[in-house]
């Protein structure tokens, strides 16, 4: 009788192992990533940043009392904004806001 050497069947049991579990976990991975992931608000989110009610934002338009922040991309900006607001880029909002009084009441928005 012939003696087999046992390293050739080894590593083909070795690659088929690997081979079916790469493809169940390429099922799973597809199966995970088409599932919709929950909302979140942005209180949930940035809960460090406290929100302004549309009523509280409108009065304080109305009367002056904040400095309205458009943080959306200059053409977003040129295309519409609130009367008055003021354009900052988020990539350039840090610097820019160094350039209004701590004091000031400051009200940023997007889309």
């Amino acid at each position: 009788m012939k003696k087999r050497p046992v390293l050739p069947l080894l590593l083909i049991g070795i690659g088929t192992v690997l081979f079916l579990s790469a493809i169940y976990i390429s099922t799973n991975l597809r199966t995970v990533s088409q599932a919709p992931q929950p909302l979140t608000s942005e209180e949930e989110t940035f809960p460090e940043i406290p929100r302004v009610t549309l009523k509280d934002a409108f009065t304080a338009f109305q009367d002056g009392s904040a400095v309205f922040i458009d943080v959306r991309d200059a053409d977003s900006y040129t295309n519409s904004h609130i009367p008055g607001a003021q354009s900052f880029p988020l990539a350039q909002l840090q610097e820019q806001l160094k350039k209004l009084g701590t004091e000031t009441w400051i009200i940023t928005y997007c889309t």
